[in-house]
């Protein structure tokens, strides 16, 4: 190699020579070319023998500067003058003039090794290795290293949350232990630890059956292996004497989490109040054991209800049969997204159709523009950049954004909340604009919702919005029974916890007023945030018909009103 620099540093003009160094070029462009990085060749003076093009794409410079016998000096300068340099360097404390950072690059290319890291902009990171050779020449190559840069500062953070949960179970002050699917414990707790008198280190690794007595190992590990095959949680109430002579009533509960392959059990155990009172997820509980001197109780809980836990709002049912035949356009590079959302629009007769890009879409608009066809909406993904939004507001086409959870699975409701609201405003006002009441006295009023929190109210409106039924919220408990009798809803939704009369007073007064004047009973449902048994009892007491639990989902209410408005004219729909 040292030859070839040789013949590429004389000033030979015979024909050969200069044949062998186009040939040494074109060698190194072949060989850089297929390399990532970008490589810098200099001779004993400083001169630029060999730059790859690569080099370009690290710095925006001149194509004048990387041509041979360009000096080292100015090739850096270039660099400087780009802007592109080490304001980042992380081995820098703060600015360099131009002089000051020319003489520090030229000393560092003197040395035999040298390696640095500069940080380019707020996600970029290059290094430097440089070498010079004992011949005098030099070697530079600049590789871009952001994604081991990236990788590496998600692994700290990685391990960061990976330590502040370990804090936090460790200071939590009852026993926790996570089983992974061969029933090893994977992970225990302080509280475990102090509990059973053993270290970490001891439990980790190991089965029951290495910790207790075959009795006891043999029952946790068949509630073990039940809960992680079916899901249901278990919960059992069991009478202990620990080490200190004293009698416990001890409830443990068991959780499967994860993923299918990938499913891990999750156990607490807490003392309970000795008050003699049952635990509420025995009335749930599908299945109930119990030792014949009844030293434990064991249950199994289903796997919570949508009811009991938000699910995605698949409201495909309630799309109004006069909204097919419109023309949607989907926007998303999401395969699946985009195979859910074509195949749910077309199911309900949708016209439809997907791009894969802003240039796509561009194209689309312009061959429906110049054909005539009207879109009546596009759904545009997210991770599409703001051109997809601007070409929809160039063409005055309505578009919606979604993620692509959101396009698989909750489409239809968002699409049908659209389309209810421009058909409510008859195309006036900002399609963002959310009303909290909305009330029409021609038609009656189908829904009053008695809640006190601001998101909470939003919420409510978005989802009756949806679904398409007149509602009117009251912020306090006064104002929904002063409502109540203006308007005498159909149906009330009745958060228990409202300034003024509390949701169990306001109950009890409409039921009152009810009796007094001769009055049909409205259905009142109950809107509770914790599934206390005593607010459930509460509830019933105070004349509710049945309850729901925070936070609400369109497919909950959906079910509460196909329950209680049984009559055909109950629920008006408004049609586009």
């Amino acid at each position: 190699m040292s030859a070839g620099f040789e013949k590429a540093d004389t000033s030979s003009d015979t024909d050969g020579t200069l044949a062998g160094a186009d040939l040494q070029t074109a060698l190194f462009d072949a060989v850089c070319d297929s390399l990532s990085a970008a490589f810098i060749i200099y001779d004993k003076n400083d001169h630029l023998i060999f730059t790859s093009r690569q080099i370009l794409e690290f710095f925006p410079l001149p194509a004048e500067m990387l041509k041979p016998g360009i000096r080292l000096r100015d090739f850096l300068g270039a660099i400087y003058d780009t802007g592109v340099r080490q304001q980042y360097d992380i081995r820098q404390s703060g600015p360099l003039s131009r002089e000051d950072w020319l003489s520090q690059k030229i000393a560092s290319h003197w040395r035999e090794r040298f390696e640095s890291v500069e940080r380019h902009g707020a996600d970029s990171w290059v290094r430097f290795v440089k070498r010079r050779l004992p011949g005098g020449y030099g070697v530079t190559v600049v590789s871009d290293i952001s994604e081991d840069k990236k990788r590496e500062e998600q692994w700290r953070s990685d391990m960061e949350r990976v330590q502040l949960t370990e804090d936090i179970l460790d200071n939590l002050p009852f026993p926790l232990f996570v089983k992974d699917r061969n029933l090893t414990y994977v992970a225990v707790n302080l509280a475990f630890c102090e509990k059973y008198q053993r270290s970490a280190d001891e439990v980790l690794g190991r089965k029951s059956g290495d910790l207790f007595s075959p009795e006891i190992a043999k029952r946790f590990e068949e509630s073990d292996r039940h809960v992680l095959e079916t899901g249901e949680m278990s919960i059992s109430r069991q009478r202990q004497i620990s080490r200190d002579g004293i009698e416990r009533d001890i409830v443990s509960r068991k959780h499967r989490i994860g993923k299918p392959g990938r499913y891990f059990l999750v156990s607490t155990m807490q003392d309970l109040p000795r008050d003699g009172a049952d635990l509420e997820e025995f009335d749930r509980a599908s299945a109930i054991t119990a030792s014949a001197n009844q030293s434990y109780r064991r249950a199994y809980v289903p796997v919570p209800s949508a009811v009991e836990r938000r699910e995605p709002a698949a409201m495909e049912a309630i799309v109004p049969e006069n909204f097919s035949g419109r023309k949607i356009l989907v926007v998303t590079a999401d395969l699946a997204a985009e195979t859910a959302a074509l195949r749910t629009l077309t199911k309900y007769g949708f016209e439809s159709c997907s791009v894969r890009g802003e240039d796509e879409e561009e194209r689309f608009l312009e061959i429906a523009t110049s054909s005539g066809i009207s879109l009546d909406l596009l759904i545009i993904d997210n991770q599409m950049g703001m051109r997809c939004l601007e070409l929809a507001d160039q063409y005055g086409i309505p578009a919606l954004v979604m993620d692509g959870f959101q396009i698989a699975n909750e489409l239809t409701f968002q699409i049908a909340r659209h389309f209810n609201r421009n058909s409510r405003n008859n195309g006036a006002g900002s399609d963002t604009d959310w009303e909290i009441s909305i009330s029409d006295e021609t038609l009656g009023l189908q829904v009053l919702v008695a809640e006190d929190n601001d998101i909470n109210q939003i919420v409510f409106s978005q989802i009756l919005e949806g679904l398409g039924y007149r509602h009117l919220i009251a912020a306090t408990g006064d104002e929904v029974v002063r409502l109540w009798a203006e308007h005498r809803p159909q149906l009330v939704l009745m958060d228990i916890s409202l300034p003024g009369f509390n949701g169990f007073e306001a109950a009890r007064l409409i039921r009152q007023m009810e009796e007094a004047g001769a009055a049909a009973r409205t259905p009142i449902i109950g809107v509770l945030t914790q599934a206390f048994e005593r607010d459930r009892a509460e509830c019933v007491k105070s004349g509710m018909d049945d309850v729901i639990m925070k936070p609400v989902s369109p497919d909950m209410l959906e079910t509460i009103f196909q329950k209680y408005l049984l009559e055909e004219g109950a629920r008006v729909r408004t049609r586009a």
